[in-house]
């Protein structure tokens, strides 16, 4: 850490650090989830010295959920209440969106001197001496079980009219986190076993002289009334298209008529990018559903010991291109997943005993990025899953997913009733195509390959 940077030759160093939980937080947001049970976010003080008046913070993310975009989805801003008079005398990685009334103040004047203070992230390319590590990300980090390395994003801050002792000094209270919306809810902060240290020689330990953690979950119920995404189906073995339930994201109120996609075009603009996340209507194709994400899963082809889903991810949002995004499907076939085309992949296994769970995201710099609603915005990806022929079917709608997720947040499935079924024929025609199945595989072994 970088001590002269403070107004104080002998600065503490307090290491503030929003670390997601480890164990939990794949699938792009924090969240509380029965799919992602530990997927919190906290945020870690660590002391390490002291000041004549207060320390020094620093804050970083090392975890899991949703860039803490981060949904992927950019942290807007983290803010708490000074439980006495403190003031921020500094800052790196980070800053604080408002200075605040510093008139008392003679000489040295704080960055920041509000009993409530706002910190943003810095962008990336900030100057050197405005830097830490794993600082200036625009607040975008990647999940956990995307990118553990990129999990990561801190900063660090010098605190005056602070205590100077574990005594005297008071814990900060009431803390926010915001995304590009509403959602977290933060707990108190807590006193916990002080951080242990390794020096990068891995032959000394060192420890902070005090520690505290404060743990923010998200939920999407406080996001947003309506859910952010839906899912459509349709299937090789019939021609009807089940698409996403009507008004599953919301829909405009009797006193608002759709916007044509020419309207929403020359209010938005071509190409615009902003962090907005699209939970209202505003700058959302008009569909049936009003989502700003639709996922298709498409049952396409029927092997005899294989079968294959296609997978479509469409944007209709015109103000938002998704950077970095994940998809979660949870169906029981995943647990023999062959094959994934143009998507990484993963399992997730929050439960040891069943492994029915897998997030998908983007190839980096091919596509991980979701343009904006138009000709760029939708990605796709084919998966082969190998047969347990004790369980699979056709049948009642098993071969669609339990449920979907992109970016933490759970999509509106179509009701039971209204999947694809399989025709009273069909069930012969499938015995029929198995047969011949068979056959071509075994004049041509390499016939699954070339499809």
């Amino acid at each position: 850490m970088m001590f002269n940077k403070f107004p104080y030759p002998l600065a503490m160093a307090a290491f503030f650090a929003i670390i997601i939980s480890q164990a939990g937080g794949f699938l792009g947001h924090w969240a509380y989830d029965p799919l992602d049970p530990t997927g919190n976010i906290t945020i870690k003080w660590d002391i390490m010295s002291w000041t004549p008046d207060g320390y020094v913070v620093s804050s970083g993310n090392n975890d899991q959920l949703p860039n803490v975009s981060a949904h992927n989805e950019p942290w807007r801003t983290l803010g708490w209440v000074w439980p006495k008079k403190e003031v921020i005398w500094s800052m790196v990685g980070a800053q604080a969106t408002e200075q605040g009334d510093c008139s008392k103040f003679k000489g040295n004047i704080p960055h920041c001197c509000k009993k409530i203070p706002t910190i943003v992230d810095l962008l990336p390319g900030v100057p050197y001496n405005q830097q830490i590590a794993n600082c200036c990300k625009g607040g975008v980090v990647s999940s956990w079980g995307q990118d553990s390395s990129a999990a990561v994003s801190s900063f660090q801050l010098s605190v005056g009219n602070a205590g100077t002792s574990n005594k005297t000094v008071r814990l900060p209270m009431n803390f926010t986190l915001l995304g590009p919306g509403l959602g977290y809810s933060c707990s108190q902060a807590k006193k916990v076993p002080s951080t242990v240290f390794i020096t990068a020689d891995r032959r000394r330990k060192t420890q902070a002289l005090m520690t505290w953690n404060v743990t923010c979950t998200y939920s999407q119920i406080l996001a947003s009334r309506f859910p952010s995404c839906c899912v459509s189906m349709s299937s090789f073995y019939n021609s009807t298209i089940t698409p996403c339930p009507t008004c599953s994201c919301g829909c405009q109120n009797k006193y608002k008529t759709c916007r044509s996609d020419t309207e929403i075009r020359s209010v938005v603009g071509k190409n615009t990018s902003t962090t907005t996340i699209g939970k209202t209507n505003s700058g959302i194709k008009c569909t049936n559903h009003m989502c700003p994400i639709r996922v298709h899963w498409h049952v396409k082809l029927n092997y005899k010991e294989y079968w294959r889903v296609k997978m479509t991810v469409t944007n209709f949002n015109y103000r938002m291109n998704y950077t970095q995004w994940t998809l979660v499907a949870q169906h029981p076939n995943l647990n023999n997943i062959t094959q994934v085309f143009s998507f990484d992949y993963q399992p997730l296994i929050p439960y040891q005993s069943i492994n029915d769970t897998g997030m998908f995201y983007g190839l980096k710099f091919y596509n991980d990025v979701l343009k904006e609603a138009g000709v760029d915005g939708n990605v796709q990806s084919e998966l082969i899953l190998k047969k347990d022929m004790n369980t699979f079917t056709f049948k009642q709608g098993w071969a669609f997913p339990r449920k979907i997720y992109f970016n933490g947040d759970e999509c509106m499935m179509p009701g039971p009733d209204e999947y694809p079924y399989l025709p009273n024929s069909a069930i012969s025609n499938l015995i029929s195509s198995s047969k011949v199945a068979s056959f071509l595989l075994l004049v041509f072994p390499n016939l699954l390959l070339i499809i």
